[in-house]
């Protein structure tokens, strides 16, 4: 009693927490669970024969480890690491007490075991064959023997290691988005830094007919143009604020911030521990920030006849506010690669790609 308060006070007092407080409580309960029954299948009844008596022990170590786990007693405080770690050790003694348990125990955990594999393995996979025909014999009355079983825990085990490579794969990919954010976001701060430096380099202006020089901060009539008959850029020079990149990228990072408010009503929200819709907001923020200067470049420089004439810095702050929101037309990519990855992570709401084949039963 003594120990499992201290193990108690360690989990809540513990000052390398990560992850989610949700799932690694639920993983907590489901290891005592199973400690229970394996303690409850080796320890009643008449003495276990020695085959059994290893596997229960080997059951028990692996659950010690997935709680050593989730104590973060260990080196690596990566944020949910601990959890697929937990989890393996736990999937591992799950995998021995199926082993070690008598038949009919097998048979009543049948149909669970069975809709687990169905998610995780595809149709085709030989082993969710064998199973769902052993399924099928089993609901028609046959009997399950020491065979069957082993088919049946092979396939288990092997649509947990594929459970566990899609959580792995989700996470990688919430890796390389907050990368490519950071890389983004630094790219946005320099550019606003050399913009506010060295203004006059390539100024973010516009030359109306009639008007003079129009910049996002700042205007100057034609009269004052020291060379009417030639071009503007002494104009520009004088025209051009510090504050050009600075306000543009602000109002792209504004309206880059409601396109990705707007667009996680397609994102769904997922169980794992890595948070995918945050990383995709974050990705859109830098981007919009930069997609507002360059969009802007890219009129300047008549890329897109007929949207160069810009008449005042209103017009110069709606065109950033307009090319901001238009980085989603670049994100989106990321944001279907997103769901196509949380959607590989299989559920029971997960849509499957082919509809379950349910095995027939021989003609008679």
């Amino acid at each position: 009693m003594a120990n499992t308060r201290t193990v108690w006070g360690r989990r809540r007092a513990g000052t390398y927490e990560t992850g989610l407080w949700e799932l690694r409580e639920a993983l907590w309960s489901r290891i005592s669970e199973l400690e229970a029954l394996l303690k409850t299948k080796t320890e009643q009844g008449p003495p276990p024969s020695s085959a059994v008596q290893v596997l229960a022990e080997q059951a028990f170590r692996e659950l010690e480890e997935a709680r050593s786990a989730l104590r973060h007693d260990h080196p690596r405080h990566l944020p949910a690491a601990h959890l697929a770690v937990a989890q393996t050790h736990f999937d591992v003694a799950h995998i021995l007490m199926l082993r070690l348990s008598p038949l009919d125990d097998v048979r009543a955990m049948l149909p669970g075991l069975v809709s687990f594999i169905r998610e995780q393995l595809p149709v085709s996979d030989e082993r969710r064959v064998q199973v769902e025909e052993i399924a099928l014999a089993v609901r028609t009355g046959g009997s399950l023997d020491d065979a069957q079983r082993e088919v049946l825990v092979d396939a288990v085990a092997v649509a947990r290691q594929g459970y566990l490579r899609e959580n792995i794969r989700v996470r990688s990919f919430t890796r390389i988005v907050y990368g490519m954010s950071a890389a983004l976001a630094v790219i946005a701060v320099l550019v606003a830094v050399f913009g506010g430096i060295s203004p006059k380099t390539v100024p973010l202006c516009f030359n109306p007919e009639g008007i003079g020089v129009v910049c996002p901060t700042a205007s100057a009539p034609q009269g004052q143009n020291p060379n009417r008959n030639g071009d503007v850029d002494d104009l520009y020079a004088m025209v051009a604020s510090r504050w050009d990149y600075l306000v543009v990228e602000f109002v792209g990072l504004v309206a880059a911030t409601v396109a990705a408010a707007t667009s996680l009503r397609r994102i769904r929200g997922t169980s794992t521990p890595y948070n995918v819709p945050v990383a995709l907001a974050l990705l859109k923020l830098p981007t919009g920030a930069l997609t507002a200067v360059l969009g802007l470049l890219l009129m300047r420089g008549e890329f897109v006849p007929g949207l160069r004439a810009l008449d005042s810095s209103a017009q110069i702050i709606a065109w950033a506010v307009i090319f901001g929101y238009a980085q989603q037309l670049f994100t989106r990519v990321v944001d279907n690669q997103a769901q196509s990855v949380l959607n590989s992570v299989r559920g029971p709401n997960a849509v499957p790609s082919k509809p379950v084949r349910e095995p027939q039963a021989p003609p008679a």
